[in-house]
């Protein structure tokens, strides 16, 4: 088996890290890249990603359309930002420029962004070469070597109209131009130079209603087409009997990586009793097809080429938050319960130990995956107004955790084999923020720091061991050694009302 990175986090939406992922990723290795899609401002961006309970205006409307209608005055942002992997595994800095709008009972709102980003220069996967000077090598022109550098592009336009009764419905398309992801440089063990390129679109429409007393209802469909090809080349060693010696040859092998998401997102809010507190609901779905996956090279770690599939997940969760004195609090309770299925189809006819025969396009290897993950996310904000001025200086505060549990049930048609498998790993986020709001302008900065993600081929002492009986999706078939690695990442959003 392999990874898939359409169910590793390069199941994109072009979201930030507060808002409640209405693409749900799926990952059976310690390898984030959700970093990289972390383009656009909020305003609790420093609270662990709290949203179930939790209001943000400026991030609610590319997560659900119909919530522009929140928008009240016309807005101009603009969120640079950065982060760096450890081990000097990756780095990537985003300039993102948009803005937020409202006339009468119309609002919309517009964010383009370009991205560099710095692949990995510390790899652990040496590219084969022969120890002698006089065996043929494989010409140099003929590589072409992983760029060092490369630039994303991305596009968001909002667009919503509030209704009577307090009904808003709102639509958005998000686009992004790739010609890289991070880290898919690392899953090709041995590889002499790869070339990624490709695109996302992401397609929402939404609705919200509200009621007297804060309460408030929305729903959002989304559907998510993720494609990208990887381009990626070897050097294989081989016997030339006519000079009698070793030589190189180039090998150059295409890669599709493709996933279709189809999503519906509920939510319910609703005040307490007692002042100030809310109580939130949350309810997401995704239907996943997977046409095409990588074949991704990772040592130990068995490899099937191209597998289709597909995955079923599910956010179920509970929020709750509370404000009073300038201060909020919020707390997000979500379980994920994913189910995948993958499979290796015959490319010719095959025959088993036990003599059938498996026609061209039948299964000859089937994976279940079993998730049963927990998200935990609370933070706390505290705004402090400066001399009775218009001037108020605000800190937050917050930590997320992600636990991921999964099994696998693997069933090899040709050998009339079975295995099963069961890994999981904890992931820990704290955030941070400051920020500084006039009358006509605000400054914020958010901060954050991921733990417990790894990277294939960086060095470290760190052991990914199965737990073995008798998207992302990669099945190890023994223990590999994988460094661990911490994310940083840093953004300084500024915003402006237009007038």
């Amino acid at each position: 088996m392999r990874i898939a990175a359409a169910l590793t986090a390069v199941a994109f939406s072009i979201q930030t890290l507060p808002a409640t992922a209405q693409v749900i990723t799926i990952r059976t290795v310690p390898i984030s890249q959700a970093h990289q899609f972390d383009l656009l401002p909020s305003l609790r961006g420093g609270m662990g990603g709290v949203s179930i309970a939790v209001d943000d205006s400026l991030d609610d409307p590319f997560s659900n359309p119909a919530k522009g209608v929140r928008i009240h005055n016309g807005r101009f942002f603009s969120s640079p930002g950065l982060y760096s992997v450890s081990n000097q595994s990756g780095a990537g800095r985003h300039l993102p420029l948009g803005g937020l709008v409202r006339s009468g009972p119309w609002f919309g709102g517009v964010a383009l962004a370009l991205q560099q980003l710095d692949l990995n220069r510390a790899s652990g996967f040496p590219i084969p070469a022969l120890d002698c000077r006089t065996c043929l090598q494989a010409q140099s022109d003929q590589v072409t070597p992983t760029p060092r550098s490369i630039g994303n592009s991305y596009a968001h336009v909002v667009f919503g109209r509030a209704l009577n009764s307090g009904l808003a419905i709102g639509g958005s398309a998000s686009w992004a131009g790739l010609r890289g992801v991070d880290g898919v440089d690392l899953l090709y063990a041995g590889s002499a130079g790869i070339q990624q390129s490709g695109h996302s679109l992401d397609l929402r429409i939404g609705a919200m209603k509200a009621w007297a007393g804060a309460r408030s209802f929305s729903a959002l469909l989304l559907h998510n087409r993720f494609a990208t090809t990887h381009d990626v080349t070897y050097l294989d060693q081989f016997w030339d009997p006519a000079n009698q010696q070793f030589g190189q040859r180039v090998r150059t092998e295409q890669n599709l990586d493709q996933t279709n998401n189809w999503g519906l997102q509920l939510e319910y809010r609703h005040p307490l009793r007692a002042p100030g507190w809310r109580l939130g609901w949350l309810a997401t779905t995704n239907l996943m097809s997977h046409p095409k996956l990588p074949n991704y090279q990772i040592q130990q770690v068995q490899s099937i080429p191209r597998d289709p599939g597909n995955s079923e997940a599910l956010n179920l969760g509970v929020g709750v938050s509370k404000t009073a004195d300038r201060s909020t609090f919020g707390l997000d309770l979500i379980y994920e319960p994913i189910w995948s299925h993958t499979w290796a189809d015959a490319v010719e006819a095959t025959t088993t130990t036990s003599g059938r025969t498996i026609p061209v396009g039948g299964k000859t290897i089937e994976n279940r995956f079993r998730f049963s993950n927990a998200v935990v996310r609370m933070g706390v904000a505290q705004d402090l107004p400066l001399d009775r001025s218009d001037k108020v200086v605000g800190f937050q505060l917050g930590l997320a955790v992600h636990s991921i549990n999964y099994s696998l049930a693997q069933r090899d048609h040709v050998q009339a084999q079975s295995r099963t498998l069961d890994q999981s790993w904890v992931e820990w986020t704290p955030t941070w923020g400051l920020s500084l709001r006039m009358s006509s302008w605000e400054v914020r900065y958010r901060g954050s720091a991921i733990h417990g993600t790894s990277r294939p081929g960086v060095f470290g002492d760190r052991i990914f061991t199965p737990t073995e009986s008798p998207n992302t999706l990669v099945a190890p078939n023994g223990p590999f050694s994988i460094g661990n690695v911490r994310v940083m990442t840093h953004q300084v959003s500024i915003s402006f009302p237009l007038r």
